[in-house]
């Protein structure tokens, strides 16, 4: 199955960071944040709208949950864990990086099936859809499908509707569900399962059809505060994500607010 080399997602709402690397902590007045890439655009506004709020500094460094979980479990100084699943927050609070009683599930999302092109025909996404052939020689551009979330609920998708096995060698797999995105943006890929919020965010790729919400596990982005957190204002930053301005920022970005 061929892996295609990508540039990282990483962006910072103050600086920018490079989530491959460990990065020195922030101040205890700043809170550190690690967060998956699919958050990009709404989390950035979000932070942007707290630090504006409160006076506060939040650093936001995004990458893919699973390299972002790794990191924390090595000993990264994050305070706060904001993952694209369950799983990889699993994983963490497991091997004891969390801090007790922080865990809380705060978005939802869907996952979509996207093509090249702004105005690509709609299509039914069930056991009938031939994906294959839709792609011919080329490939599906799909996050890393044993390790980040939105490969690993795309294969769970395909896996479900009984597609995987004809698609599976077209697979061209990526560090973070952005930078798949960013190959059907390009026209490097015609077609790539996504989460919706990332389709939303680029005006170069179509959403041409939604996963049936029983083809995966649901999809939740659960946050805490990481064991080693020293930042003062950890709790406050993580409470204002389910806060109503931060919920009108999730909402105009696509994400589902969970209660």
């Amino acid at each position: 199955m061929p892996v295609l080399a990508v540039h990282r997602v990483i962006l910072a709402s103050i600086i920018s960071l490079t989530a491959a690397a460990t990065p020195a902590r922030a101040a205890d007045d700043r809170v550190l944040v690690f967060a998956a890439a699919s958050l990009t655009n709404a989390l950035n506004a979000v932070a942007e709208a707290w630090m504006a709020e409160t006076g506060n500094s939040a650093i936001v460094s995004f990458a893919g949950s699973s390299q972002l979980a790794r990191q924390i479990q090595a000993g990264a100084p994050a305070d706060i864990f904001f993952s694209a699943n369950a799983d990889w927050m699993d994983a963490v609070e497991t091997s004891g990086d969390l801090r007790d009683g922080t865990r809380t599930d705060v978005l939802g999302n869907r996952l979509v099936l996207v093509a090249h092109g702004a105005n690509a025909d709609p299509v039914v996404i069930d056991e009938t859809l031939d994906l294959a052939g839709m792609l011919g020689d080329e490939r599906l551009a799909m996050a890393l499908v044993n390790a980040v979330p939105a490969g690993i609920y795309g294969r769970e998708a395909l896996t479900a509707l009984g597609l995987w096995d004809d698609v599976a060698p077209l697979v061209a797999q990526s560090d973070n569900v952005r930078a798949a995105l960013a190959f059907v943006a390009q026209g490097e890929a015609p077609l790539g399962i996504v989460f919706a919020t990332d389709a939303a965010v680029e005006d170069t790729v179509t959403a041409i059809g939604t996963f049936p919400e029983d083809s995966h596990t649901p999809i939740t982005y659960p946050a805490a505060i990481t064991a080693q957190s020293s930042a003062a204002e950890a709790e406050d930053f993580l409470d204002w994500l389910g806060s109503d301005t931060a919920a009108r920022i999730w909402a105009e970005f696509g994400f589902t607010v969970l209660d």
